[in-house]
C-alpha cells in the first residue's frame, strides 16, 4: 500500500513540474519581447518612431545608430545604405542577389551567413514585384533557399523595400543597398514562427542585369 503511494505522489509531482514548466503562446511571446528589448539595449540601439522617421526622410541616423520601428508588425529597421540605381516602381519586377548575416537573438550567435568566402559563390537570388505598397518576393535558390527548404522570403526582410533603391552598382562610387533589421517571429521563415524565436540580419540588395 506504501508503495502505491509512494509512487502515486511521485507520478504528482511530475505532473505538476511539467505543468509548471509548460509555456503558453503568451509566455513566449513576452520572452521574446524581452529578447528584443535586451538586444536592443546591449547593442546601444537608438529607437524612434515613424512619424521621427518621416520627418527624417525616411533615413536612420547610423551615427546614433537609430532603428525605426514599425509599429504594425514589431519589425525595427535601419538603413544602413539607401543603394543606388531606383526604388523598384509600381508593378515592377526584379531578381535581386542578397547576401545576409541570421543572427539567432536567443541563441546570441550566428546562425546562417553567405556573407563569406565559404559562400561567396551562393548569394540568394530573389524574384520580387510590387503592386502598389505591396511587396511579394520568393527566393530562387541560395543558402536561406537550402537550409529551411522554403521559397518563402521572410516578411521582415520587405519592410525596407519602400524606402532603398535597387541598383547595380557601375563605377566605384556606387554601392548597393544595405539594412540592418531586428525580426520577431511573426515577420520571421516558417522556422522562426513556429518555434517563436527573433532575428536580427544584416542584408544586401543588388538588382541583377
Amino acid at each position: 500500500m506504501m508503495k502505491k503511494i509512494v509512487f502515486l505522489l511521485m507520478t504528482l509531482a511530475v505532473v505538476v513540474s511539467s505543468c509548471n514548466n509548460y509555456e503558453t503562446y503568451s509566455d513566449k511571446k513576452e520572452k521574446e519581447r524581452n529578447a528584443i528589448s535586451k538586444f536592443i539595449s546591449d547593442r546601444n540601439i537608438t529607437v524612434i518612431s515613424e512619424d521621427q522617421f518621416k520627418k527624417q526622410g525616411e533615413t536612420t541616423d547610423l551615427t546614433k545608430n537609430e532603428f525605426v520601428k514599425f509599429d504594425k508588425n514589431g519589425v525595427y529597421l535601419q538603413i544602413v545604405r539607401m543603394g543606388c540605381g531606383e526604388k523598384l516602381e509600381d508593378k515592377g519586377k526584379a531578381t535581386i542577389a542578397s547576401r545576409f548575416m541570421e543572427y539567432n537573438i536567443y541563441a546570441d550567435s550566428i546562425q546562417l551567413t553567405n556573407n563569406n568566402s565559404k559562400y561567396a559563390w551562393l548569394p540568394d537570388m530573389i524574384a520580387i514585384s510590387r503592386s502598389s505598397s505591396v511587396y511579394t518576393a520568393q527566393f530562387l535558390n541560395g543558402l536561406m533557399f537550402k537550409s529551411y527548404n522554403s521559397a518563402a522570403v521572410p516578411s521582415g526582410w520587405l519592410v525596407a523595400m519602400p524606402y532603398i533603391k535597387i541598383g547595380h552598382p557601375t563605377n566605384e562610387n556606387e554601392e548597393c543597398a544595405k539594412i540592418c533589421v531586428i525580426v520577431p517571429h511573426t515577420q520571421g521563415h516558417a522556422y522562426a514562427s513556429s518555434n517563436v524565436i527573433p532575428y536580427y540580419y544584416e542584408i544586401t540588395f543588388e538588382r541583377e542585369v
